[in-house]
Formats: structure tokens, sequence, C-alpha cells
């Protein structure tokens, strides 16, 4: 979908007053911000559980009476058990680089990861932008990681607080 049909489509359904979920159109990732988030609900990695991809080994979504507020995001899991996890370690079950390809901020460049293509390296949760990206990375993360930990800290100066 073309982004200016994408918006009239936004505009139409906030001026009728039906912000549910309008159906079709695409979810708008924040790429300015600290943790990768929808610019229009504040949920983090799109509504999908991080707790979900260690438990789980697969990529889930979570629900919304199961939702906690940390570092500026809305964050949603699948059941109880998964939020106390995440509320008591958000280090460990967070995605690494607030969810921004590792593969991208490599290269120099800050792309939201998408929750469907991830990978778990040395107990840390990436998320990545393509299917491609999280290929090469799991082929060989400490080279990629190498290059990150350069780029990352001037990266995240761009970004919102």
């Amino acid at each position: 979908m073309r982004p200016g049909i994408a918006l009239i489509g936004r505009l139409v359904c906030l001026l009728a007053g039906i912000w549910i979920d309008c159906v079709g159109l695409p979810a708008e990732a924040a790429t300015t911000e600290r943790i990768v988030v929808n610019r229009f609900s504040g949920v983090a990695i799109e509504g999908f559980d991080p707790v979900a991809y260690f438990v789980d080994g697969a990529a889930a979504r979570g629900k919304a009476q199961f939702e906690a507020n940390l570092w500026g995001a809305v964050w949603r899991f699948r059941n109880e058990g998964n939020r106390a996890s995440f509320l008591a370690h958000p280090e460990i079950y967070g995605p690494q680089f607030g969810g921004y390809d590792p593969a991208d901020i490599a290269r120099g460049v800050v792309i939201a990861g998408n929750p469907r293509f991830f990978a778990i390296v040395a107990q840390q949760l990436y998320l990545f932008s393509r299917e491609a990206n999280r290929d090469a990375f799991a082929a060989d993360p400490e080279r990629f990681l190498y290059d990150v930990r350069k780029r990352w800290p001037m990266l995240q100066n761009t970004l919102g607080q």
C-alpha cells in the first residue's frame, strides 16, 4: 500500500471515530524512539510477547489484559506469568537495541525489527527487519555485534528519549 493511501485511510478512520484497528492498514513503527513502538498505540514490538520467544521459542502476540508499562512503552504478554517474568528481568527478556535490527545498525542505519523475524543468541533476543538479515546475523553474530557495538552509541543518541 502506498504511504499516501495509508495516511488517507487512517484519517478517514480517525474522522469517523472508529480507530479500533482499521483492518487492512499496516501498523507504523516509530523509528525515532529508543524502543520500537507503534506510533499510534505506544505498544512495543507490535504487541508480541517478548518472554514467549524464550519460553515457547516462537513469536506470539500478547493480550491487552496482560500489559505493562516500561521504558516509555506498553508491552503485552500472553499470560500473567510472562508479564511477571518480564517485569522482574526486563534486561533479559527485552529485545536488544530496543527492537531495532542489529544487521542494519551494523551498517549504520536504524530500522525497526519485525517481531516475526527473530533470533536468540547467547540468551538475548534480537529482532530483524528482514528474514535475510536474520539469517546473515545467525551465521556470524559476533561479526555483526562487533560492528553494532561501535555504531549503536552514536545511533542511539539520534533517537528520542
